[in-house]
């Protein structure tokens, strides 16, 4: 069967794109949907999810903190085994080699926490193209590491100090850049939103973590209550839950950035009523607007969940109810990470640890005898500076200061 495709899910999606950039999406259109149907390329890519990226990556049972918790088992997708410590790398990688099959020779990204950068870095280095990653300012102060891999790579990395200078801008001048460079150029873009074929495309691409958690969980013979993913644009969430949205069950919960408090500007919940519909960066889906239909500033502790919007295939299931949304506060977030660290060994990235936050809220709400499964769709290492500022402060700037002064010397 040929892999689903569509331009609108329900109200949402589309493509709203000013002329110059019809013909690169025409472009792209057609040929993922000629790759997506070619044996030959679903081929090379699922050699390369095995031997570049390590996949499949285990579904881990967590044991102790299932003990610690009662009630459900805690199940634990492992995302952040994959190279380069997230799950972005699984559509990176697929739009790497559409861009080499359409005779690209630069490829061009948009970044926030620094994941979506240093996998297309990685891939590019891997494939052979020219790299550019546009980064706001403000994500490229808190996520410095991933700044360093990505030039690593040999990626250039191009701070953008407009707006607010974080991932919607970063996205904003990536758009710019593509409009003027498309012959030669291809914008890959990181998560599940976007003009039409974008959506859909990264969907397909991210959908190996729910293909292999699907088999993963019939060869362990679990009863799956629930199944938990933080959202933002919403990549990990939408490949993660795909091979199950057809079904009634399992619960399938999207957790949204509830950072500081309800007030504007100190979140980044879209679907619990305060975002309204609209048409921003090529596609009609749920914002965070003011009453012009301005989008507004969003906070979180996670950089990669402060995006106004949200996958419009996200908005659409959420709407239908197929998807519940919850939020999870940034002090929750913070004491997630330490529960799977001192439980399970595990450091989640902070985007991922708001799926853990609701993981610890629901576990009782369900039987011994019922799984819920956590997309831990990154790992930790890269929000280093961020987590040791919020749990260990002291300690954290009085090894940063005797470092500055003995390096001075």
């Amino acid at each position: 069967m040929k892999p689903y495709y569509n331009n609108f899910f329900g109200e949402f999606g589309g493509r709203y794109v000013a002329e110059v950039l019809r013909p690169s999406l025409d472009e792209l259109e057609k040929a993922y949907v000629d790759a997506i149907n070619d044996k030959s390329f679903l081929e090379e890519y699922r050699s390369l999810c095995s031997d570049f990226i390590g996949r499949p990556t285990p579904l881990l049972y967590a044991e102790n903190s299932t003990k610690a918790l009662g009630g459900a088992r805690i199940y634990i997708k492992m995302e952040g085994l994959a190279n380069t410590g997230a799950h972005k790398i699984n559509n990176a990688i697929g739009q790497g080699l559409l861009a080499k099959r359409m005779g690209k020779t630069r490829i061009i990204a948009e970044t926030g926490a620094g994941q979506h950068g240093v996998a297309t870095a990685s891939v590019c280095a891997k494939l052979g193209f020219k790299c550019r990653v546009y980064m706001g300012e403000v994500d490229i102060k808190r996520q410095h590491p991933n700044v360093f891999w990505m030039e690593l790579f040999g990626a250039e990395v191009a701070p953008v100090k407009s707006g607010t200078a974080t991932l919607k801008d970063a996205v904003n001048e990536a758009l710019r850049d593509w409009a003027w460079s498309f012959q030669d150029t291809h914008y890959l873009l990181g998560s599940a939103l976007g003009p039409s074929p974008y959506p859909d495309m990264v969907r397909e691409f991210q959908s190996v973590i729910g293909k292999e958690t699907q088999e993963q969980v019939k060869e362990l013979g679990l009863d799956v209550a629930a199944m938990v993913a933080c959202v933002g644009g919403g990549s990990n969430s939408i490949g993660f839950f795909y091979p199950f949205l057809g079904k009634d069950k399992p619960d399938l919960f999207g957790v949204e950035a509830g950072g500081l408090s309800s007030q504007a500007g100190d979140h980044a919940t879209r679907m619990d009523g305060i975002g309204k519909p609209g048409i921003v960066q090529g596609y009609k889906s749920i914002f965070l607007s003011d009453d012009d239909g301005q989008v507004i500033p969003t906070h979180s502790v996670s950089a990669g969940l402060d995006y106004a919007g949200i996958g419009p295939q996200l908005a659409h299931l959420g709407k239908t109810g197929r998807i519940r949304f919850e939020k999870a506060m940034d002090s929750e977030v913070l004491e997630a990470v330490r529960f799977f660290a001192e439980n399970e060994g595990i450091i989640f990235a902070l985007e991922s640890a708001h799926a853990g936050a609701q993981a610890i809220k629901l576990a009782k709400k369900y039987s011994r005898d019922k799984a819920i499964i956590v997309n831990m769709s990154g790992r930790g290492d890269k929000d280093l500076f961020i987590l040791a500022r919020e749990l260990d402060k002291d300690n954290w700037f009085s090894f940063l200061k005797k470092e500055i002064n003995e390096n001075a010397k």
